[in-house]
């Protein structure tokens, strides 16, 4: 006799970082930003008119989109958002991965790439890193279904030259390829490239959930479809308020990620000086061993 479970869509999901219910604590296992947002967040967020909320917020999330648009000098309609990177990924795994070719990713990255790719039953590939963990552009020049991997990759820190992005894509015109975080100034120049950022850690605004990504407008435009058809209204009102505010303040962002990136590197003398060793990490962590 069937059971009901015969149909249910079994996976090994990702595993979020824990969120510690302590508050006297330094907590680092998210890389969480430890300063605030925007001095304009939080005025905006006093003056919210709660009557709004009775409200469904604009599917385009247009007032947001113009923002970015305007911060990184392109269209609006090569602008996508969603409710943090996660949901910009998925909805881009759901868009442009579907050829029974698998897609290719590195064996050590964001583990959420393999969950997507078992979820919505892509084909995949992970491709192994060099023995100093970093990506090998050539690896790449292979049949594939589509190819995603961050800059700097996830959790090494390993930074790829535009050289070795280039040459990825250059090769690979026949595929999607969705650089996570560092590639916007390739954009023009490649219309199969879609580049996903967050204002999770920089912007300091994990707890906001808000994702963007760039791409051509035939890009986007496609996942604007596969939204519509799953959820028109991602992005909530105070998001969206909230977010603009974030994005105008461009000092405020320059200035908390240089400190960041200051403190990432006193960081690296310090545990150098403890007999650890890493990579030349550009991004927010350090993968080190002792």
């Amino acid at each position: 006799m069937r059971d009901w479970r015969d149909g249910v869509r079994r996976v090994e999901p990702y595993v979020p970082g824990e969120q510690p219910r302590e508050t006297k604590m330094i907590k680092l296992n998210t890389n969480e930003n430890p300063y605030p947002p925007a001095p304009g967040v939080e005025k905006a967020l006093r003056e919210i008119n709660a009557g709004c909320l009775r409200l469904y917020p604009d599917p385009e999330a247009a007032v947001l989109v113009k923002a970015l648009a305007e911060y990184y000098g392109v269209k609006p309609s090569q602008v996508f958002v969603g409710v943090g990177s996660d949901d910009v990924l998925a909805m881009a795994f759901l868009t442009f991965f579907n050829s029974d070719l698998p897609i290719l990713f590195p064996d050590i990255t964001y583990s959420f790439y393999d969950v997507w790719a078992d979820l919505f039953r892509i084909p995949y590939r992970q491709v192994p890193l060099d023995d100093q963990f970093r990506i090998v552009p050539e690896d790449y020049l292979t049949e594939n279904g589509g190819i995603v991997f961050p800059n700097p990759n996830a959790p090494t820190g390993e930074e790829l030259s535009q050289e070795g992005i280039e040459k990825i894509l250059e090769h690979n015109r026949q595929s999607v390829v969705i650089v996570d975080e560092a590639a916007l100034s390739l954009l023009e120049k490649y219309d199969n490239l879609l580049v996903v950022q967050t204002f999770s850690k920089s912007r300091s605004m994990a707890g906001m959930r808000i994702g963007f990504c760039i791409g051509s407008e035939e890009m986007i435009r496609y996942l604007n479809d596969v939204k519509y058809s799953f959820n028109s209204y991602t992005m909530a009102q105070t998001a969206l308020i909230l977010g603009v505010e974030a994005v105008r303040d461009r000092e405020y962002f320059e200035k908390t990620t240089a400190r960041i990136a200051e403190t990432r590197e006193w960081a690296k003398k310090e545990l150098r000086r403890l007999g650890f060793r890493f990579g030349d990490s550009k991004a927010n962590f350090i993968f080190a061993a002792h």
